[in-house]
């Protein structure tokens, strides 16, 4: 097998690898249909690369089209993935523009006026364009890992590759007149090799980003109560931690409130334990509804739930509890007798000083005791400070 064979078996033979990688991947995440779409992408330039080399029985013109025709649709499904994958809204006009501009290009000077040059510099020129429109929908990415950053700058390196080396080529060792040796030209060879090389960068990168994806999800499985769909108390306490820590740098009032639903054992016992959960499930949505993006909401133990709250002091985080007793203890429950109240107690604390979560639960916790001693239904205050503020002074002899 010559060289040249070798070279030009190399991008199909990666391609299709990579195809049935991320095929592979979209099995096991179906729920991520970007996987699917680079699979068909990677699948789709395998062809593209092989008829350029081999000749089709309907002749070499429409096996050229139909190569590019392989690599319009690779390009589009490439760059539509990538958006997709970092939560952007897919350019979908921009993306046919482009691709249907450089097809439509290419047809021009393969049947009306034929010429080769052209017909490289109107399809690299379409798949430039494509890459730096990836590059700017990345641009305003943030947050989300340093892929985006890294698949930004590959984004850019793939558009002044089609814009640059195709023209510094074609003007250094241009015009192209016809097939005769084009495949074994400076063009054909810079163009399959940087070509291996920015499909296996550009994979490599994605394939990061799925992987990140799944720790990322099963991190959240980890730190999330299935029924209530909030933080458990691992996930509640990391995020609390989390949050105490810059609202002490920043020096920002934080508040936290308990919760824990009235007489839950005995409707348990009456209802059964599905209405319980529907119970919990119900109380969990108004106090996620309530908390919004601002604080941290878990379900730290059966029928107990804490939210911390920055940027509230003792009077905000009261408001918020007797708002959020007042909404639960008016509604009635699905699939429970219209008469069944269900009601919550609330134990409210104010962060002092740099305290720790622990002894702001503990605080907390003593105050929806009283709660619940004094009738239950009702928010109480914590006006205590932490024990570790009263730190009494050093007798001075004399």
């Amino acid at each position: 097998m010559d060289t040249g064979l070798l070279i030009a078996l190399l991008n199909p033979t990666i391609a299709l690898a990579l195809g049935a990688a991320f095929f592979v991947l979209w099995a096991h995440q179906r729920h991520r249909p970007y996987l699917a779409v680079l699979a068909l992408s990677y699948c789709a330039s395998a062809p593209g690369f092989l008829f350029q080399y081999f000749t089709l029985p309907i002749g070499m013109v429409l096996t050229k089209l139909v190569s590019n025709i392989c690599f319009a649709i690779a390009g589009c499904c490439l760059s539509g993935a990538i958006v997709a994958r970092y939560g952007r809204k897919v350019p979908y006009v921009a993306i046919a523009v482009l691709a249907g501009g450089g097809l439509a290009s290419f047809c021009w000077f393969l049947f009306v006026a034929p010429d080769l040059t052209w017909r490289i510099l109107a399809m690299n020129f379409a798949f430039g364009g494509l890459s730096l429109l990836v590059c700017a929908e990345l641009r305003p990415v943030r947050n989300n890992g340093p892929t985006e950053k890294i698949l930004f700058v590959l984004s850019l390196l793939s558009g002044l590759n089609f814009f640059v080396r195709t023209l510094i080529v074609v003007i250094a060792h241009g015009p192209f007149t016809s097939y005769d040796g084009f495949y074994g030209s400076s063009y054909w060879t810079t163009a399959l090799l940087s070509h291996a090389l920015l499909s296996l960068l550009i994979a490599l990168c994605l394939f990061t980003a799925a992987a990140l994806d799944v720790m990322k999800a099963l991190k959240a499985e980890t730190h999330t109560d299935p029924l209530s769909g909030l933080l458990n108390r691992r996930g509640f306490e990391e995020r609390a931690a989390q949050l105490l820590r810059h609202c002490a740098v920043a020096r920002f009032p934080v508040a936290l409130v308990l919760a824990d639903l009235d007489h839950f054992k005995a409707l348990n016992d009456v209802h059964g334990h599905a209405a319980g959960d529907r119970v919990i499930a119900d109380f969990a949505a108004k106090l996620r509804s309530a908390t919004g993006a601002r604080g941290a909401a878990g379900r730290i133990g059966g029928e107990e739930f804490a939210v911390l709250l920055p940027l509230s002091d003792l009077a905000a985080a009261r408001l918020f509890a007797e708002a959020v007793r007042t909404l639960y203890s008016a509604g009635g429950i699905d699939g429970l007798p219209a008469d069944t109240k269900v009601t919550a107690s609330f134990g409210v604390a104010a962060r002092s000083g740099e305290e720790a979560l622990e002894p702001l639960m503990r605080r907390a916790d003593e105050a929806l005791y009283k709660a619940k001693k004094n009738g239950r239904d009702s928010v109480r205050l914590s006006y205590e400070r932490p024990e570790a503020l009263f730190v009494p002074e050093p007798s001075r002899a004399g």
